[in-house]
């Protein structure tokens, strides 16, 4: 991580200057709200479906659409307070170009990609420019959609600030450190880095179409709302690995990592977000997180539902190493880890700290990166073409149901943003 050489009077200075950047930061959270806040949401009437029907696959296309858009009418959720002064995305004076790709033997197009898909949102940056935006079924720019898994990666990246800001030591120290509730629990070994990586060695099912996997079993718990139950059950999971030997893909466990932060930093984690990046870097909306009970803990891994400009605003915070204005929120090589697949790193698997890092040949070689959460959405970030990408899509399965595959639409899009 970083190393600090600076002598007492500028080690004074930086203190000074981030204190009074926080206080501007929360002065401005406390008196200024986006100036949209007093309208009424849009799509705030519109019938929607459940969250096990949704999960089930059940749900038709309009209807998925108009609960993607609600889904802070499925559960509690706290506020991610944007601060009135929003991150400039100018429009681009060179538009995309031509969208035109192969795949499975096919030639398509942008608009294939987008009805073919069930695209609803699509944002395209390109040095931090606006080349492409759209909106499908009824969508708009004040459209808050669900996130997903992105959360998980949002969740990550809270992890990095708070090691950034010494809430966390170290990425070496154990879980249970911050979180003393899971002594004896299969995190009794667990580090803070292998949970990061989804390596704790603790047993879990993800499968979302399976009513008797543990993942159902966590929505079951956000069901009940009762705050605390998702950490509680975690504790009960076994360990079935060495912690550090095996990578599994965990909801359960960004709920860890999720209550490890607010415990380390004393926050919930929409108001620590808020106050580290969403606030100062300059995201124009409020955004929501979804909640385990009344006034209980965010999910750490989904729920999240922001503006489409929003979640671009966020890939181009990462984009930027992690800084907000003048603040290093992150650790300078916070992101180093995405462009690593061979070598030692590559025992953390795919799913880098979060983060899958890109699966076609062209994006690997530009060491790009995602968030992407099941249903269909995306906040890609391609460091070597300087190219953000947001993608909204409407898919009524968890998993499987697009036909194109979306990093290749991603290599064509980068290709005609240069």
């Amino acid at each position: 991580m970083l190393h600090s050489d600076h002598s007492s009077i500028a080690e004074r200075r930086r203190v000074q200057a981030v204190t009074c950047a926080s206080a501007l930061v929360l002065s401005l959270i406390a008196c200024s709200s986006n100036a949209d806040s007093t309208k009424p949401y849009l799509h705030a009437q519109e019938p929607i479906g459940d969250v096990e029907t949704m999960y089930n696959g059940k749900l038709s296309e309009d209807m998925a659409v108009n609960t993607f858009r609600n889904i802070d009418r499925l559960f509690p959720v706290r506020t991610i307070k944007a601060a009135g002064h929003p991150f400039p995305l100018p429009r681009s004076g060179q538009p995309l170009g031509p969208v035109a790709f192969d795949f499975k033997g096919k030639q398509y197009n942008l608009n294939d990609y987008v009805t073919l898909n069930h695209v609803t949102g699509l944002l395209v940056l390109k040095d931090g420019k606006i080349v492409t935006e759209r909106y499908e079924k009824g969508n708009t720019a004040d459209t808050r959609w669900m996130s997903m898994s992105v959360a998980k990666s949002i969740t990550s990246t809270l992890v990095g600030a708070a090691l950034q800001d010494g809430s966390i030591k170290s990425l070496d120290d154990k879980v249970t450190n911050y979180l003393p509730s899971l002594a004896g629990s299969g995190y009794e070994q667990a580090t803070v880095r292998q949970v990061l990586a989804m390596r704790s060695g603790v047993k879990w099912s993800e499968k979302y179409a399976d009513p008797t996997s543990d993942r159902r079993m966590m929505l079951k718990l956000q069901i009940a709302q009762v705050p605390g139950s998702a950490l509680k059950y975690m504790a009960t999971r076994p360990s079935i690995a060495t912690p550090g030997t095996l990578t599994n893909y965990s909801t359960g466990e960004t709920q860890v990592l999720g209550q490890l932060v607010s415990a380390a930093t004393g926050k919930p984690l929409a108001n620590y977000l808020s106050e580290k990046i969403w606030a100062p870097y300059g995201m124009q909306s409020d955004a929501n997180w979804w909640l385990d009970g009344p006034n209980g803990n965010e999910v750490g891994g989904s729920g999240i539902s922001a503006t489409l400009e929003d979640y671009g605003r966020f890939g181009q915070f990462v984009l930027s190493g992690g800084k907000a204005g003048d603040m290093q929120v992150l650790p300078k090589d916070w992101m180093s880890f995405v462009s690593t697949t061979t070598g030692a790193d590559a025992a953390y698997g795919d799913f880098a700290s979060m983060w899958w890092p890109a699966w076609t040949e062209a994006s690997k070689a530009d060491k790009a990166f995602t968030a992407a959460g099941i249903f269909g959405q995306y906040v890609y970030i391609n460091p070597t073409h300087n190219v953000v990408i947001v993608v909204w899509q409407a898919q009524t399965k968890s998993t499987g149901g697009e036909v194109i595959d979306d990093m290749v639409a991603f290599d064509a899009i980068t290709k005609a943003a240069q």
